[in-house]
């Protein structure tokens, strides 16, 4: 039985999930771009990143990680260690169920994205099959069954609070949370059937997300321009008999 979500994404189950994940992300990345790319979690061992075309891609770990050739760099979710509007996008797979405060994992994001930077988000559906198993399998305390799935809706909400526009997203993988794979390959129609019939009960959803840039008021002088007039017209003063 898996100890870490590090193990359970290593497990059948896990990897088959990831397999899923990958050409979701790797198409909502092709349309974003920016000169640094940051993906939390490195744990989950899946380069995420891979295809974006940000020129230097940045990868966060709560430990050292020796295993990947890229930039890795030692953090938490909580406190980033980088300078405020100092990176353009930001990936964040199966981080915000993991965390003791989602929402401060999410001011950070705020705090250290660039203005029109993007945050995509890979989460677990409460409202689908993995949800009802996270109810029955909570008291085992073995991940992914640990997490606080979080509605899409609420994630939603929290980023508009901080400025943010949803952009685009996908609903990913309709299969039960089956280790058996010769199971998951008899079940393997209702992939395509909840696109179609049951879209929001799949069991994973992305999210991307946009910083908006505040606009600018403009500053109307004290006066105002009577704009009846024709210009090099005098205007005309009351005549009294």
């Amino acid at each position: 039985m898996p100890s870490t979500l590090t193990d359970w994404f290593n497990t059948r189950l896990g990897q088959s999930l990831l397999a899923a994940e990958k050409p979701h992300v790797t198409r909502h990345l092709a349309k974003l771009y920016g000169p640094t790319a940051v993906q939390m979690g490195v744990d989950i061992e899946v380069d995420f990143l891979e295809n974006s075309e940000a020129l230097h891609h940045i990868y966060v770990s709560r430990e050292p990680c020796l295993g990947t050739a890229n930039a890795a760099v030692v953090g938490i979710p909580e406190c980033l260690p980088f300078e405020a509007r100092s990176i353009g996008l930001i990936v964040l797979p199966h981080v915000i169920e993991f965390t003791h405060d989602p929402h401060q994992v999410l001011r950070e994001v705020n705090r250290v994205l660039m203005p029109e930077g993007h945050v995509l988000i890979i989460g677990f559906n409460p409202m689908s099959m993995w949800g009802l198993c996270r109810l029955a399998l909570a008291h085992r305390r073995t991940p992914p069954w640990t997490g606080r799935f979080l509605r899409l809706s609420r994630i939603k909400d929290w980023l508009a609070i901080l400025g943010f526009e949803s952009v685009s997203g996908s609903m990913v993988y309709y299969l039960p949370p089956l280790q058996s794979e010769s199971i998951r390959k008899k079940l393997g129609a209702l992939q395509k059937l909840g696109d179609r019939w049951w879209p929001m009960m799949a069991a994973v959803y992305i999210l991307v997300a946009r910083k908006r840039q505040p606009g600018m008021t403009p500053i109307t002088p004290a006066w105002k321009e009577n704009r009846g007039l024709t210009p090099g017209i005098v205007e005309p003063v009351a005549r009294s008999r």
